[in-house]
Formats: structure tokens, sequence, C-alpha cells
């Protein structure tokens, strides 16, 4: 059956060249005047200005001069237009983006907004083109000019949101020509780090001042967010992490509110078995007793090539519940997802403003926030946590993790579930709350929310040894300082090994007194044996349970794919007592072949280096780096670090995990502590390319400057956009 025709097109000329005369350079100088930019010793830009239009003209201005490169990739992806920088490697990729995002569509959406909002999205585009107008020697891959509408196809804060859950390899099977490769397989040493991030809120009856506690911890990509303060006279006083691109701030908090984001499986998302028919060449689905035409749309799939831009045209299918974008089992699969980008944006602002649980409510009454958990903590001692927030209201009796027959109208979406109706908390007696990507049952020990209590569908988390760590460094104290909910935020302990390596010591105890491997492998066993179960960079037993662990995760993880079980349960019960001591075997051979001595310190594998302003980063083991203890997530470790090796490297290098981090306490004067990364520019000649790396790798937090007269004070650059 086939279902499109791509055509090769030459594309004439350039996407676009810069205006020779900008007749809006009036209007930009004239907003730069309203603004200030104050970079502080760390190189953070405060910036101030008279409205919060002005405040958003300067950030972007800001960010720009910080990594415009990835502000430029950011939208690239979100407008489905990485090809165009990239080559046709990327077409399937922007395909999947512009099943959603239509720039037509976009605009007239833009041009329906709020006046206010509008207002905001005109600063977006003028601070960054007053940004490209000012820097003639930055040439841009693609977008030479950014249009306001621009915005709305990035209004959450995580590049594609729900889209990237469409496989692009199954997109390509469909659409294109032949059979795609199967997606690489991971590095096998190394298990994909878990996506995800860690927020605590800790209520006044539970620090030692009296005042609100709150963690912010989103675990990305590294130098995937900035960090930035945005001040105006209209009431805006926001710090904290943005988006590359974007003019919220995503992860953060004011001087009365903090939000943090953890990633969601609270339901979201369907997809649906279309029964396709084909009469006289054309497409229909049967729904109820009808056959329903399928919708068909040209998309144009602009790629760079060797000899300039050229393009393929794509014909996609829609039914109601929305694009086709694979097949299964001779059935067409549509997938239905939230498509509401103004009401989103506006959500992601408002938040910034709000001055209480109230307000701040507000915004959540918005239901945009489709992709994220929401921990928040304010000022007048409020805790409270929202398990998702964009929730479909769907009948019960069908499974929706599953598609459904997109047949049958009962399949169909009820409206949104009202916030009273989601999984939610506030103020429990225990005084915290916790998210680390988990299940909502364990986020306030035992005043958590009880599953009995709500439909399947809005929590598809389990458990994870986050969480269950999560609850042991906060559960029973009533002492918290900002010190110690870094402390606690950083504890070393490594709660899976806790299951994981009681099976591998009873397969040792178990070996037959003349076994070889008993002589063999006593010494790792009985170091792990006296283990307490915490990495650090001098510890040898953290290596060697770890690169152990990978081998037998690596090892397993099919075949509990194929039993339905999570890989931590099959390396628990399944796996033979030969299988375990194997996986030792392994580990201990790979160790003694990489670094020269089996008996090698965590510190001296696991390290953190940054060498270029690269999006995709080199690491070289013979360039400087700087030791890490803290480890991946898969083994519970709440400081994430997702790390494995690189082009032949022996050491493994961190790419994602703690990313920003900052612990805030809410008093009659805000105090707050945060690191970033390696630092905040993206330009290895600045100081701020790495400074902050060796504290990063430490788990040390600086202290952030949010008051006017702090900020001044520890100036390094005060100056107006343009300047």
């Amino acid at each position: 059956m086939k279902k499109l025709l791509l055509l090769l097109v030459l594309v004439a000329g350039s996407c676009g060249e810069r205006d020779t005369v900008n007749e809006d350079l009036a209007r930009w100088q004239e907003q730069a005047r309203n603004v200030t930019i104050i970079r502080d010793s760390w190189g953070i830009p405060h910036i101030y200005g008279k409205t919060d239009a002005d405040a958003v003209f300067g950030m972007l201005y800001a960010q720009a001069e910080d990594d415009f490169n990835r502000i430029e990739v950011n939208y690239l992806n979100a407008m489905g237009r990485l090809a165009e920088a990239e080559g046709d490697g990327e077409i399937y990729r922007d395909l999947r983006m512009k099943l959603f995002i239509n720039p037509e569509d976009m605009k007239a959406r833009y041009a329906a907004s709020p006046d206010w909002l509008k207002k905001l999205m005109n600063a977006f585009a003028d601070g960054l083109n007053y940004y490209l107008h000012t820097h003639p020697e930055v040439k841009p891959r693609v977008i030479t000019r950014f249009e306001p509408w621009m915005a709305l196809t990035f209004s959450e804060g995580s590049i594609g949101g729900d889209i990237e859950q469409i496989n692009l390899r199954q997109l390509e099977n469909f659409y294109g020509d032949g059979v795609a490769e199967a997606e690489p397989a991971g590095t096998a040493a190394f298990i994909e780090e878990p996506k995800g991030s860690n927020g605590f809120a800790i209520a006044p009856s539970n620090t030692e001042n009296g005042n609100t506690l709150f963690l912010i911890n989103p675990h990305t990509s590294f130098y995937f967010r900035a960090e930035v303060h945005m001040v105006s006279e209209e009431g805006l006083n926001a710090y904290g992490a943005v988006t590359w691109g974007q003019f919220f701030v995503y992860q953060g908090f004011n001087e009365r509110t903090g939000w943090m984001h953890t990633s969601s499986r609270a339901d979201a998302i369907d997809e649906y078995l279309e029964t396709i028919i084909e009469k006289d060449g054309r497409y229909y689905y049967r729904y109820g007793g009808e056959e329903r035409p399928l919708t068909a749309i040209q998309i144009t799939l602009p790629y760079k090539t060797a000899a300039g831009i050229a393009a393929k045209e794509a014909t996609v299918y829609h039914s109601h519940h929305g694009p086709i974008i694979r097949d299964q089992d001779g059935k067409w699969v549509s997938i239905k997802l939230m498509q509401e980008p103004v009401k989103a944006l506006m959500q992601s602002w408002g938040r910034t403003k709000a001055t209480d649980y109230r307000s701040f409510r507000e915004t959540m009454e918005l239901k945009t926030n489709s992709s994220n958990n929401t921990v928040y903590a304010d000022a007048d001692g409020t805790i409270a946590y929202f398990h998702g927030n964009f929730i479909p209201r769907r009948d019960p009796q069908f499974d929706w993790n599953s598609p459904l027959d997109g047949s049958n109208p009962a399949t169909e979406w009820q409206g949104l579930h009202d916030l009273d109706e989601i999984i939610t908390l506030r103020n429990p007696p225990n005084g915290w709350i916790q998210n680390t990507n988990n299940w909502p049952f364990t986020a306030a020990g035992p005043y958590s929310p009880r599953p009995e209590n709500y439909p399947a569908y809005m929590a598809n988390n389990p458990e994870n040894y986050r969480g269950i760590h999560a609850v042991r460094v906060l559960e029973g104290r009533t002492d918290f300082t900002l010190e110690s909910l870094r402390k606690a935020a950083y504890d070393s302990y490594l709660t899976a090994f806790d299951d994981l390596l009681p099976p591998l010591l009873a397969a040792y105890d178990s070996l037959d007194e003349n076994d070889p491997r008993r002589a063999d492998l006593i010494e790792p066993v009985e170091m792990l044996r006296a283990w307490d179960r915490r990495f650090g960079i001098e510890s040898v037993p953290t290596a060697v349970a770890i690169f152990w662990g990978q081998d037998l995760m690596s090892t397993v993880r099919d075949a509990a794919r194929e039993q339905g079980v999570s890989v931590y349960d099959y390396m628990i019960k399944d796996v033979t007592a030969d299988g375990h001591l194997a996986a030792l075997s392994r580990a201990v051979e790979k160790l003694a072949a990489d670094f020269g001595d089996w008996r090698t310190p965590w510190g001296e594998i696991n390290r953190f280096q940054r060498l270029t302003g690269d999006i995709v980063q080199p690491f070289d083991d013979s360039r400087p780096s700087i030791p890490v203890g803290f480890t991946s997530a898969v083994w519970g470790s709440l400081a994430a670090y997702g790390q494995r090796t690189f082009n032949n490297t022996k050491r493994i290098y961190g790419t994602r995990g703690n990313s920003f981090v900052a612990a805030v306490e809410f008093g009659d004067r805000l105090r707050a502590k945060a690191i970033t990364a390696g630092g905040q520019s993206g330009d290895p000649a600045s100081p701020h390319f790495n400074d902050q790396a060796e504290l990063y790798s430490a788990g040390q937090l600086r202290d952030v400057w949010f008051y006017r007269e702090d900020v001044e004070a520890n100036a390094e650059r005060t100056y107006r956009p343009g300047e």
C-alpha cells in the first residue's frame, strides 16, 4: 500500500537573507535603553527592565551572548527545520515536528493571543534580532530573522515535548522508501541514564529556622539550560534555569514562590489503531458505523546538500484523533496529544509571577503542562505537589497504556480532569514532599496519595531507587537548613545495591570449596561485602559494583523485557549464581585491562570534562578532566550523573543528570545557592565557560545574588543591550 510519494525538488536561494536595512532598528534601540544587564562574578546575567517585555528583550539578548548556537538549534528542532542545517539525516526528525507545527497556524494563533502575551513574544524576537544586528560576525546557520510566533513552537521546557514519544524509525518506516535501520543500540557497558529530576519541598515545621526550604534539581543534558535572573517594574523577579531560546524561567523561584518540574508519566497521550479502507485512490478509516476520509496534507521538508538546499515533499495523513505515525498489525496508528501552545506559553510565564499558592494554582488551571509533575513551595509555608496537569478524562474499562480501537467512539477523551481530581498534595502532616520521577504514592511518606483512589492512567510511574533514597534522607528530620538540604541532595548512598548485591554475595558463598572462582573473586567479593554502599572519588568498591552492575544489566535487559519485568527484578530474582559471578569476573577483568589494576578508585574512572562549546561534546582521556564521585541515577544516586565512554576512551564522562541545582530558603529575606554544570557561557574563550566545574564536580553550591544591592556588589560588568 503506497502511502506517500517523495519528490526531490530544488529550492532556489537560501532560506532567508538578513535585511540590508533593518527598519526595526530604532525600536530595538529604544527598548534597549529600558534594559540594564548586570553580569555577576560567575557571568550570570541579571536583567532589569521597566516592563516585563523589556526584561524578555534583555534576557534573550543575554542568552544569545552566551550561546546563540544553542538557541538557533533549539528552534530548528522545535520548528522541524534541523535538516536545513544538518542534511537529509534529520528529515524524519523534522517531519515529526511538522506533523504538529505549521507556521501559518502558529501565526494565526499569535495574532489571536492576548495583547500582553504578544508583547512578550515581540520582545523575544526583537531581543534576538537586535543581538544579530549588533553582532554581524555571528552567522546563523538557518534562522537569520526570528519572528514572534516562533515562541509558540517551543512553549514547554523540553524540545519536542510530548512529540518526542513518536519513534523516528517507525515514522520513517511508514512514510519513507523502504525499511529504516533499527535504532542504534546503546553502549553495551553503560546503561542509558534515566530521564528525570528531583524536587524536594520542606515545610517550616521541619526546618531549623522555621522557613520553607526547596530543592530544584532537574536532570537534563548538560548545557541544555542557562541560569538567569529577570526583574521588571511590573512585578517580575524570577531566578532559575531557562532553556536556551525560551523567555521564561522554567525551573526556579521568585521571592515568594518556587516551582520544580519532574518528568511525568501521568497519561496525557494516546494512540489509536485505525482500520483503513482504500477506495478509488483515497484512504478512509472506520469510526462507529462510518467510513471517514483521512485528511491528506502535503509537507515540504527542505534539507541541506553540498549543492545547496533541496527538499522532499511528503504526504501525511490524519484521522480526527491526530496524525498517522506508524502501522501495527495491519492497522495504521494515529496519536492524540495536547496542542495548546498559546495557553501553554501563558502558563509557563504566569507561574514565574505567582506570589502565593492561590495565584500559582490559577496558572495550573490552564492545564497545559502535559509532560511534567510540579513540586511547589512558598514563603507562606505552603508545600504542594501536582502529579501531571493536562490529564484527559477517560473510560477506565480500557487499557490506556496500549493503542486503542480507533473505530470505537467509547475510546474518545471526555474533557480534562479538574485539578481537584488529579493526584495532588498540599501541606501533608509529615512536613515534606518529594518526587524523583517515581510514582506519587511515596511523595509524602505515610501521608501520600493512595493508588486505589485514582484511575490507573493517572500514575504509570513505578517506584525508583531515587525515590527510596529521597524518603530515606527526608523522613524523621525536623532540623533542615539550607546546607543540610544540600547534603541531602548529594547524599552518597546507592540504594539499588541494597537489593542487587545480596544475590551476588550469596552466589559466591554457595561455591564449592574447590571451585577456583573462590580464590579468583575473594578479594572483590569481600570488598563489596564490607562496602557501606556510598560513592566517593576514592572508593574502589563503587567502581567494582558499578562495572559489575552495568555488565549484568546489559546482559539481561532483553530477557527482562521479554518477560515483562523490570531489569532490576530480573537481576535480583532470575539471574543464576553463575550469571552473577561471570559478570563480576568480566567487570574485574575490564577494570584491570582499562586502568592497569581492578583496584582503581571511582574518581580515576568517572570524570567531568568540557573541551568545546559544541552541542555534542568531544571527550579525550589525554586532556584534563575532574574526578566526580556521584553516579548514574540507575543505582539510586540523587545527584544523578549519566556517563559512559566515548570514541574509545577508557574513562567515563558525564553528559546528563544534575545540570542545574538550586537550594532555596524562603524567609524574611530569600537565600539561595546554586550550581550549573561547567559554566554559564558556551564560548571556550570566556572565563565563565568552565568556572563552575570544580564546585559542580564536588557537589558544592555557590551563593545566588538575588537582591539588587548584592548583584551590584558582585558585578563583573554592567551594560545595556547593544553596548
